[in-house]
C-alpha cells in the first residue's frame, strides 16, 4: 500500500474531507480498475485504492491518517511552517449539526430543579415501586454474595436499570 492513502484515492491531504468525497473517489477508481472489467482492470491499483478507502472511510480514521502523515513529515525535517514562516495549521472541520457546545450550566441546573415536578406530575407510585424493587434486589445481592467481585457489578446493574427505566415514569419536560 502507498504510504499516503490520500494520494491513492487522488484526494488532498486533509482531515475535513466528507465521507461522500472519500466514497466517490474510491468508486471512481474501483469502476476504472476493478479486476472483473472486460479489459482485466488493474488489480494492483484496485487493491491500493480499496486499502486506502478502508483507511479513510470514517472521519476518525481520516484524522488518524492525517496525523500519521504530519508525524512522518516532521520526522523528515518539515518544521511545521508555511511559506510565510507562520505555523501551519489545518482548519478545524465544521461542527456537525446537533454537536454544538454543551448546554450552559443554567439550563442544566434548571433541568435538575424540574425533576421533582416531573416526578409529581408523572407516575410517582410506579417510580417509587421501581426504586423499592432496585433497593430490595440490591440488598438481596449483597446478602447472598457478600464480598464477591460480582456483587458491586450486580448492584450497579440494578441502579442502571432503575435510572434507564425511570424516565418512562417522569412527566415530559415543559415545552414538549
Amino acid at each position: 500500500m502507498t504510504p499516503n492513502p490520500f494520494d491513492a484515492l487522488g484526494l488532498p491531504v486533509s482531515r475535513d474531507l466528507t465521507d461522500e468525497q472519500v466514497r466517490e473517489a474510491w468508486r471512481a477508481i474501483a469502476a476504472a480498475t476493478h479486476p472483473d472489467r472486460q479489459d482485466g482492470g488493474d488489480l494492483a491499483r484496485y487493491t491500493q485504492a480499496t486499502a486506502a478507502y478502508a483507511e479513510l472511510r470514517t472521519p476518525w480514521s481520516r484524522s488518524e491518517a492525517y496525523a500519521d502523515l504530519a508525524e512522518q513529515a516532521q520526522a523528515q525535517g518539515f518544521d511545521g511552517l508555511d511559506g510565510d514562516g507562520e505555523p501551519y495549521t489545518e482548519p478545524l472541520p465544521p461542527v456537525p449539526p446537533g454537536w454544538e457546545t454543551a448546554a450552559p450550566p443554567s439550563v442544566t441546573l434548571r433541568a435538575l430543579l424540574l425533576v421533582p415536578e416531573r416526578i409529581w406530575h408523572g407516575h410517582p407510585i410506579r417510580l417509587a415501586l421501581r426504586a423499592i424493587i432496585a433497593a430490595v434486589l440490591s440488598l438481596l445481592v449483597l446478602q447472598l454474595i457478600p464480598g464477591s467481585p460480582a456483587a458491586p457489578a450486580d448492584v450497579l446493574g440494578l441502579g442502571l436499570w432503575f435510572v434507564l427505566t425511570a424516565r418512562a415514569d417522569l412527566a415530559p419536560p415543559p415545552g414538549r
